[in-house]
């Protein structure tokens, strides 16, 4: 087939004496690119050369990168993405592409940055595919600004399943326990409403509804910058009894909640620091904030909650997110199990009652009376 629809754009791709032309359209249409088809076949039966330069001149990954970065990104995405997306670029895929141009770029230089990134760079798979997922994203912008006429093709690599770490309420307890001042409200606000650490750092005094007993989510600080939450989801949290306790006996100097004692938000290499200190203290294993909010999915889902509300309640878009977030537990695996192995029928002896003779007494047999399972 000569001519193909490839997104929103017409193409043709055709041989001729053993070479493919694959162009696309000017005109726009399935009936403009038959005409282009035509001319172009028409030159090269005729031998004329194909003179249509085009309309823009090689780049290199640099400066394409850079483009992206300071057109599309910080266009359409929160500026803490746009830092993080500057780093990788700056520190890593520039570096390594350099002046390389963009449509000499081939599936096997991708792969061999895969490897340099796992072999040199020592990054997980994870981190790889973070890092292949935004050269994806520039190479793609090269297409769309009509750079290169395809995007090579990408191969992600297998990531084993995420391990989760959760407390047990017992655990909770335990590390409240040896926690003091802020950091035991902050511990206890987190296993309580499952706030991500740049919500829980985020939150203001004018986001406590004490009247109504809630929390409105509405913020997040990441790497120092503060934005809306992620995926700009605003959600409502109830307040336990206990949470709207400890909130009402907080001292109200700072716009912040929690605070570094100067009314600026908290950073999170020194909160983690504490909260591992503590829980060392505590004689728990080393956690992260993550495991609070993870904790708190984690007994909602063990209570038989809606994961439906457990999803609202952690600000998900997608409810996959949050099945993996929803863990089942060994007893209820166990009971699972337990369920299929057939009930007992209980069987209850009755001896009838003694007789006034020896004689009617020896005789009588015990009777075995088996009861219907609706009343046992």
């Amino acid at each position: 087939m000569a001519i193909r629809k490839r997104g929103n754009s017409y193409w043709i791709d055709f041989m001729f004496n053993r070479t493919r032309h694959r162009k696309r359209s000017p005109d726009n249409s399935h009936k403009g690119a038959k005409a282009y088809e035509l001319l172009i076949r028409n030159r090269l039966a005729r031998g004329e050369p194909l003179t249509e330069p085009k309309s823009i001149e090689r780049q290199t990954f640099k400066d394409l990168a850079l483009q992206w970065l300071n057109i599309y990104v910080k266009t359409n995405n929160k500026p803490s993405e746009y830092k993080i997306r500057q780093y990788i670029l700056s520190s890593t895929l520039i570096p390594y592409f350099k002046n390389k141009y963009i449509d000499e770029i081939s599936l096997y230089n991708i792969e061999r940055f895969k490897a340099f990134l796992l072999q040199e760079k020592k990054l997980s798979a994870k981190s790889v595919n973070n890092y292949i997922g935004i050269l994806r994203c520039c190479l793609k912008f090269a297409v769309e600004m009509d750079i290169i006429d395809n995007l090579p093709k990408i191969k992600t690599l297998k990531v084993p399943p995420q391990k989760y770490d959760f407390l047990t309420p017992q655990e909770i307890e335990t590390l409240l326990a040896y926690a003091q001042g802020m950091w035991h409200d902050m511990i206890l606000l987190a296993v309580r409403t499952g706030l991500r650490f740049g919500e829980l750092i985020g939150l203001k005094w004018e986001d406590i509804n004490f009247r109504e007993a809630t929390l409105l989510v509405t913020r997040n600080i990441v790497r120092g910058i503060e934005g809306s939450p992620k995926n700009n989801k605003t959600r409502i949290i109830p307040l336990s009894d206990k949470v709207l306790d400890m909130l009402k006996k907080r001292n109200k100097i700072s716009p912040y909640i929690f605070h570094d004692g100067n009314s600026k938000p908290l950073v999170y290499n020194t909160c983690l620091k504490r909260l591992q200190k503590i829980s060392k203290k505590a004689g728990l294993r080393s956690i992260g904030w993550h495991t609070l909010r993870h904790s708190f999915a984690s007994h909602l889902a063990e209570q038989k909650n809606s994961i439906i509300a457990i999803k609202e309640l952690l600000g998900h878009t997608d409810v996959k997110t949050t099945m993996r977030y929803a863990h089942v537990n060994l007893p209820s695996l166990q009971q699972a199990i337990a369920s299929l192995e057939p009930k007992k029928e209980k069987i209850v002896t009755i001896l009838s009652q003694q007789r006034d003779t020896k004689t009617e007494l020896s005789s009588q047999q015990p009777q075995i009376i088996k009861f219907p399972k609706k009343y046992v």
